[in-house]
């Protein structure tokens, strides 16, 4: 009974406290013992066991989904484990690459944006010069290096993130103000636009424009200015789609993917994408036993992953995976906000502009596989085969993860 009091003294002691001395997070630590939980360690745990657990899955998926490949005559030059191999070590390298990211101080990753988005640019630019981008089904989105092919968009996601929480601090006394708190970071986005839209990829100038447009909100932008710039967007997005006979087609194809004409042709992946789900059911068909990844759905390994996931695992594995990214992107956005609350203004946007991009990029690809989004070029985080965007969204958790580390050390009178 008195150690109830003790604590319930502790906590209301905290009340009419300046907001440093009393914040508006779970410190994670007992007060009366002051003994570290697993929650008050170094780093957070469970943020490192749900991205494992889903690293996990993904490189089982990935072979399960591209194991048959070299049975097409298209990919006969592959051997079986082709892709697991390749993503393997393309997690090898991703880890390694968040390892050293981890040890950078969130000062540092502040005073590097611009130089960041500065290369992304020079990137994206050279992405589109010839001998040096790497064309793949009529996109040029790749720049080759040796055996390996790194995709510039998946850093500009990055750079733009760290830009854009970097000028909202900057930028802070006058977010009241159009032209002088949002137009110049427009104008950086709407470059890093038309160079995505040249490549083409409209999928990365989605998620870059929300993870900039969350940045804006998260920031404290005026409302009315937020929504008129929305508006814009929205209308722009509804523009470059009009203006492209073969994005219309999709949009087509999705209102009406099992009609005679398009079921062979633009609505040919989304068809196959719901027979897989369907033929899943509730429990799966079980791990290998998909048949749609048999030369039938294109893009098994990488955009439809999750389809592969419905047809073996059933409704049971297609809402593991959504629970997962659910809770990711919910610690993600917690931790953005107990940095906020101990005025770590960049770094609790940066942690939730990592949630903002995590949890719409994972909801536009399961839109799209479940078909309730028109097809789009984006894959699943950490779990799609993809280099490029292991390695990048492995750095960006690492980042977060930093954050989370110097909050906990703050909250328990170190240093940064």
């Amino acid at each position: 009974m008195s150690t109830l009091t003790e604590r319930l003294r502790g906590w209301l002691g905290g009340m009419g406290q300046p907001a440093s001395d009393a914040l508006p997070v779970r410190l994670g630590m007992s007060r009366d013992t002051g003994m570290a939980s697993s929650r008050a360690m170094g780093y957070d745990q469970a943020l490192v066991w749900v991205t494992v657990a889903l690293l996990a899955w993904g490189l089982v998926m990935v072979y399960s989904a591209s194991v048959a490949m070299p049975d097409n005559p298209r990919f006969a030059k592959y051997t079986h484990t082709y892709f697991l191999y390749r993503h393997a070590m393309w997690l090898v390298i991703g880890f390694v690459a968040a390892v050293l990211a981890y040890q950078v101080p969130v000062v540092m990753w502040e005073k590097s944006a611009r130089g960041l988005f500065i290369v992304s640019i020079i990137l994206l630019v050279a992405v589109l010069i010839p001998h040096i981008g790497k064309v793949v089904y009529g996109a040029r989105r790749w720049i080759a290096l040796g055996p390996f092919s790194f995709q510039p968009s998946e850093l500009a996601k990055f750079a733009v993130l760290l830009y854009a929480a970097d000028y909202m601090v900057r930028k802070m006394e006058v977010k009241e103000r159009f032209f002088r708190a949002v137009l110049p970071m427009g104008v950086a986005v709407a470059l890093v636009g038309v160079l995505l839209l040249a490549e083409p990829d409209m999928g990365a100038f989605m998620v870059i424009a929300v993870i900039a447009m969350g940045i804006l909100f998260l920031g404290g932008v005026n409302a009315r200015m937020f929504f008129l710039i929305a508006t814009i967007l929205v209308v722009a997005f509804a523009l470059i789609i009009a203006s492209s006979e073969w994005r219309r087609e999709r949009i087509f194809a999705y209102l009406d993917p099992w009609s005679e004409q398009n079921a062979l042709a633009k609505g040919y992946q989304l068809t196959h994408s719901l027979i897989a789900i369907g033929r899943g059911e509730i429990f799966g068909v079980g791990l290998g036993g998909s048949v749609e990844k048999l030369h039938w759905l294109p893009e098994a390994h990488t955009d439809f992953l999750l389809a592969v996931i419905g047809e073996e695992f059933g409704l049971v594995g297609v809402v593991c995976v959504i629970s997962l990214f659910f809770w990711l992107t919910r610690r993600l956005m917690h931790i953005g906000r107990q940095s906020i609350a101990m005025d770590r203004v960049f770094a609790g946007l940066v942690a939730q502009g990592v949630g903002v991009w995590m949890g719409f990029q994972a909801f536009i690809n399961m839109g799209v596989n479940l078909g309730a989004l028109p097809t789009k070029g984006l894959t699943l985080p950490l779990m799609s085969y993809g280099g490029s965007a292991i390695l990048v969204n492995l750095v960006a958790l690492a980042v977060v993860l930093r954050i989370d580390h110097e909050n906990r050390l703050l909250m328990h009178g170190g240093r940064v």
